[in-house]
């Protein structure tokens, strides 16, 4: 499985999209650097080609980001 997240750091309120096909270990990853990140929201994909389409829908359009912000209150 591959997942899409959001991370939240609760210390700057900033948030961060990324793609992994392990969410705890490169949730831990994150957490090493930024002790105070908090997972928002994340989806499963089964094929890695799904899952970075769906980043990069994120990062680059803003319909999209705006529209995902809503549905997760952030």
């Amino acid at each position: 499985m591959y997942f899409v997240y959001v991370v939240k750091n609760i210390a700057t309120n900033d948030l961060y999209i990324g793609y992994t096909n392990n969410l705890e270990r490169r949730l831990s990853e994150h957490r090493k650097k930024f002790p105070k990140d908090v997972v928002m929201y994340y989806e499963a994909y089964q094929f890695e080609k799904d899952a970075r389409n769906r980043e990069q829908h994120l990062k680059y359009y803003g319909s999209a980001w705006r529209a995902l912000k809503k549905r997760i209150n952030a």
